[in-house]
């Protein structure tokens, strides 16, 4: 088998390549002759895997580009066709946090899913993670796809997918997904202007988000309790698009309103304030601990730029702050939900909990002493 020279992959490329901004990047490297650089990121196309696509934002096959989304977009919904009964009238959900770029992905990715001749689920404005898989099982979809880069740094997105039970996919369907994506690998439309007028697209925003709210309340024991709490606490999206569903969630539980940090609250792609947006990085909620120490607060609580991870830190006594582990917080959600399950009069045999292989054994503890259902599963799942 020949191997494609470099200079060769490069007018490939251009050949595909309709985005001026990531043409004019490969083209200035083979005016310099950079072949290294062009071999970095022309040669090993970007890989699909369990969680999607995940990568740097620039030219070139290895990377997340509108030329690599439309592919990916291209393989995705050839295979759902295939795979999934019914799959162009139950439709595709589709959505985006505020990343660079995030926008243009997602009607990219609409405007393939169209071309293949699905119903788009759509969520134009940008919005959270968990949205689009809680509207794949309420709108009984054939697949989610979510851009987002979750909690990686400003110069990265991603491509997340949920199959038709809401969950983000795993082997061996992400090994049929790659195989497609492959098959369909040459982008066939870039024209996004005007998909929100399609008849076959929807936007699902209102109708979704008020359910979704409305679900929530069913995790609320007791209202009034909340509402006679004098507790403060500080919240802060980490400059992601979590802000006002937040601010509507705690609401609807009948909570007081948070102390925002006002420099982190408004979306923003490049998070001046951090050098790396993810709740567990040390120094990551130096702010909202400096916030909470003036106003005497003993309380944070933060979710990651497209919300869909939460944390917490609690004002010592000596003054220090404790930052919850992800399995101490596991393990208190745990308890509430055995707590609200019995509150219900479910009995224990009924309930079922799960946790990634990676956690702590405490939940498995947990149900050796209480009595309900444990499994451990592959992280993600």
């Amino acid at each position: 088998m020949t191997t494609i020279s470099t200079l060769d992959l490069a007018q490939r490329w251009l050949a595909e390549d309709k985005d001026p901004k990531t043409r004019a990047q490969i083209e200035g490297l083979v005016a310099s002759g950079d072949e290294e650089q062009l071999e970095l990121l022309l040669r090993t196309p970007i890989e699909f895997g369990t969680a999607g696509l995940r990568a740097r934002m620039e030219a070139g096959y290895s990377r997340l580009n509108q030329l690599t989304v439309i592919s990916a977009s291209q393989g995705l919904s050839a295979y759902a066709e295939r795979n999934v009964p019914h799959a162009l009238e139950r439709g595709v959900v589709i959505g985006h946090d505020h990343r660079h770029n995030s926008d243009v992905f997602a009607r990219l990715t609409a405007r393939a899913f169209l071309d293949r001749g699905f119903r788009v689920h759509f969520f134009p404005q940008i919005g959270l993670t968990p949205q689009v898989p809680f509207a794949v099982k309420q709108l009984n979809a054939a697949c989610g796809v979510m851009i987002t880069a979750s909690h990686n740094p400003k110069d990265d997105n991603g491509y997340k997918v949920y199959w038709e039970n809401g969950a983000q996919i795993k082997p061996p369907l992400d090994e049929g997904i790659a195989a497609c994506i492959e098959e369909y690998r040459e982008p066939r439309s870039w024209d996004v202007e005007g998909i929100e007028h399609d008849e076959r697209v929807e936007d699902v925003t209102v109708a979704m988000m008020d359910t979704y709210f409305a679900a929530a309340q069913k995790l609320v024991q007791d209202v009034e309790l909340n509402q006679s709490t004098l507790l403060q606490y500080v919240y802060t999206p980490m400059h992601g698009v979590g802000a006002p569903f937040a601010a509507r969630m705690l609401s609807s539980f009948g909570l007081p309103p948070y102390v925002a940090v006002p420099e982190q609250e408004q979306p923003d792609p490049d998070f001046p304030t951090v050098s790396f947006p993810n709740p567990e990085e040390k120094g990551a909620l130096d702010m909202a601990k400096t916030l909470a120490d003036a106003r005497n607060i003993g309380l944070v609580i933060v979710n990651d730029p497209d919300a869909d991870r939460f944390a917490a830190a609690e004002k010592q006594s000596d003054g220090s702050w404790l930052m919850f582990t992800g399995d101490q917080l596991g393990t208190i959600f745990a308890a509430y939900v055995l707590e609200m399950a019995r509150s219900a009069s479910v009995p224990d045999a009924k309930l079922a909990m799960v946790n990634s292989t990676v956690s702590s054994r405490m939940l498995e503890t947990m149900a050796q002493v209480e009595g309900f259902y444990y499994a451990d599963t592959l992280t993600g799942f």
